[in-house]
């Protein structure tokens, strides 16, 4: 896993040099379908991806994006009407049935069908109408690191290429810089206010809400820590009652438009005596954490999870746990 984290953004530089010419047909394709909605399909680590995704496509395109639940068609047995939308299918070994399933009920309705996977040769990728390769090469640990953030990348620029968004590309082009640097920062802090506990909040607001889920899955999987994402927002409507003194709470702020509000509920928590971290150096009351900041509010979120993924990794070898082999788990789930 900490081979696969360091390699990030060598990983990150691959896909970029290798995919310009793919990213900007499909972002064409995109352009000529036009669609009103986006549809997703996607399970675990892949469906934060969607998460992640789904944020950007509304706030730079525009265009709205809903999570199918692949069950619909592999379980149920139901077509839905899917002629007008574009689907966006994530899976990195590309061999889960039902994502499989999904898809091709959705190319059957007349869907333009995308999909990111490492596994170019895939049933996913045979399926889809515009198969993207990560390119990330065999991932060996079970937790999902360079897959999750290149498929983020892959992503994203795909949104930057059918949008034509130029501020939005040179920010991708300058991603492995920034996730090098980010691997370095130190959230050690982190790390000792979780010592004794087994339970523990993280919040987002925006884009930076998909990567908190994405974190909380980690702690479970690395771990054994039980941690639950939510809106900052949301938080304060019921799940902070269990907020007490010393309780762990991480807050993801990344130079957007909502670094102002989780700064609020970090600080509104650290008053209540949890014990807030917050990637952001305007909190009064929180501690912050070191975070590298990007040219994009959309890239910032790809940068503090790069800076997580170093940290947990520690983190798990700390309480004595082999994060390369978690109980329980497998690299690749099939699901139907």
């Amino acid at each position: 896993m900490r081979e696969e984290i360091l390699s990030i953004p060598d990983v990150t530089t691959r896909f970029l040099d290798s995919s310009r010419t793919t990213l900007a047909a499909a972002g064409a394709k995109l352009r000529e379908k036009n669609p009103p909605f986006l549809a997703s399909i996607a399970r675990g680590s892949s469906d934060h991806v969607t998460a992640f995704l789904k944020y950007s496509s509304e706030l730079t395109a525009g265009i709205p994006v809903a999570s199918l639940g692949p069950s619909v068609a592999s379980i149920y047995r139901v077509t839905l009407k899917l002629g007008s939308a574009a689907t966006l299918s994530i899976s990195q070994s590309g061999k889960s049935p039902d994502i499989v399933s999904m898809t091709k009920a959705a190319r059957d309705s007349g869907a333009l069908t995308i999909a990111i996977t490492n596994v170019i040769d895939s049933d996913l990728a045979k399926t889809s109408d515009l198969p993207i390769d990560i390119l990330a090469g065999p991932e060996r640990s079970v937790a999902a690191t360079k897959s999750f953030v290149s498929s983020a990348v892959a992503g994203l620029a795909l949104i930057g290429h059918w949008t034509n968004d130029q501020k939005l590309l040179a920010a991708i082009d300058a991603l492995p810089e920034a996730m090098a640097k980010a691997v370095n920062c130190d959230w050690s802090p982190f790390a000792a206010a979780l010592e004794n506990e087994n339970s523990l909040f993280i919040l987002g607001r925006g884009p930076s809400l998909a990567i908190s889920n994405e974190i909380a899955l980690k702690f479970k999987e690395t771990s054994g820590v039980h941690a639950e994402s939510y809106s900052a927002a949301e938080v304060m409507h019921g799940p902070k009652a269990i907020v007490g003194a010393g309780f762990p709470v991480l807050v993801l702020a990344a130079r957007d438009a909502a670094e102002a509000s989780l700064v609020d509920a970090a600080d509104r928590l650290a008053e209540q005596g949890a014990a807030v971290f917050l990637t952001s150096n305007k909190t009064s009351k929180a501690t912050a954490l070191p975070f590298v900041a990007t040219s994009h509010p959309l890239t910032d979120p790809l940068a503090l999870l790069v800076s997580f993924y170093a940290f947990v990794e520690g983190f798990a070898r700390s309480r004595g746990l082999n994060p390369d082999e978690p109980p329980h788990l497998r690299k690749v789930t099939e699901t139907i």
